[in-house]
C-alpha cells in the first residue's frame, strides 16, 4: 500500500503561504495548513480528507504537537514543512514598542525554530523529509527602520543553515529562502511607514508576486538547496551589503531615493 505524506504550511491564510497552498490543493496534495487567523483560513480552504486546518500560534509548542498528532492519526508521514508564517511592524529604535520585540521573535523566529525542531525530529525518525524556512533579503543585509524584522530573519537564516548540516546525514533536507519584497499584506502595511520602510522598496520596479515565490518553492521541493535568494541578483547585492556594511553605506542615499519613488508610485 502506498504511504501517504503530509505537507505542512504555516501562514497559509495569506500571502505566500496562501498561494502555495492553493496551488498544491489543485494538485490534490495532502496538507496540514496552519494559521492564527481562523476566519481567513476557513474562508480560503475547506477541511477535507486531503486538507486539514489548524488554527493556532506557531510560537506555541502545543500547536506543533497537534500537527504531529494529526499526521499520526491519519497514518501519514510528513514529507515537507514550509514555514511561511511571518509578521512585520516597521519602527526606528526610538519609536517601536518593547512588545514589538516579542512579536517579531515569537512568530518569525521562535515559530520556525520550534516547528523545525519538532518536525525535524519526526523526519529524522522517518529517514526523509524537507524543511523550508522563509527568511528574507533582510535576513542577509540589515535594513534600518526594520531592525526587529531584520533580527528575526537573520536568526532563522542562521538556524536553518546550521541545522541543515545536522539533519542531512539522516536524509532530511533543510532550505532557507530569502525573497525580495513580495506583494502581500506585509507590503501594504509597510506603505504606512514610508520613512522606516524606504529601503524595502529600493528594488526593481516589478515587485514579486506570491506566485513568483510559489514557482521557486515548487522547484526547491523537487531539487533541495541550502539557500535560495529571489531574485538571485538582489541576493548577491544583499550578501555584499551584509558582509561589508561600509560599502552598503555608499549606496544608501541612492537606494533611499529609489525606495521613496516606488512608495510614491504605489500610493
Amino acid at each position: 500500500m502506498e504511504q501517504k505524506n503530509f505537507i505542512i504550511i504555516t501562514g497559509a491564510a495569506s500571502g505566500i503561504g496562501l498561494n502555495l497552498a492553493q496551488v498544491l490543493e489543485k494538485e490534490r496534495k495532502r496538507m496540514i495548513l496552519v494559521d492564527f487567523n481562523e476566519e481567513r483560513l476557513f474562508l480560503n480552504f475547506k477541511p477535507s480528507d486531503h486538507v486539514k486546518l489548524l488554527v493556532g500560534d506557531v510560537s506555541q509548542k502545543e500547536v506543533w504537537q497537534q500537527v504531529v498528532e494529526i499526521s499520526q492519526n491519519e497514518s501519514c508521514r510528513i514529507s515537507h514543512l514550509i514555514n511561511c508564517a511571518g509578521v512585520i511592524r516597521p519602527g526606528f529604535l526610538k519609536d517601536f514598542d518593547l512588545s514589538d520585540i516579542d512579536l517579531h521573535l515569537n512568530v518569525n523566529t521562535k515559530g520556525s525554530i520550534i516547528g523545525t525542531t519538532l518536525i525535524g525530529r519526526v523526519m529524522k525518525q522517518q529517514g526523509f523529509g524537507h524543511i523550508i524556512n522563509i527568511s528574507s533579503l533582510a535576513g542577509l543585509a540589515p535594513v534600518s527602520g526594520l531592525s526587529l524584522y531584520t533580527a528575526s530573519k537573520f536568526a532563522i537564516r542562521g538556524f536553518s543553515l546550521a541545522i541543515a548540516a545536522e539533519l542531512k546525514k539522516f536524509g532530511v533536507q533543510v532550505s532557507v529562502v530569502c525573497p525580495d519584497l513580495v506583494n502581500t499584506p506585509m507590503l501594504d502595511l509597510q506603505l504606512d511607514y514610508p520613512e522606516e520602510a524606504v529601503l524595502t522598496f529600493s528594488g526593481p520596479k516589478k515587485i514579486l508576486q506570491p506566485s513568483d515565490i510559489t514557482k521557486e518553492l515548487l522547484k526547491l521541493m523537487k531539487n533541495p538547496k541550502p539557500l535560495v535568494c529571489i531574485p538571485e541578483h538582489r541576493g548577491l547585492l544583499a550578501k555584499i551589503a551584509g558582509s561589508w556594511p561600509r560599502i552598503a553605506e555608499v549606496f544608501r542615499k541612492g537606494l533611499e531615493k529609489k525606495g521613496k519613488e516606488t512608495i510614491d508610485r504605489l500610493k
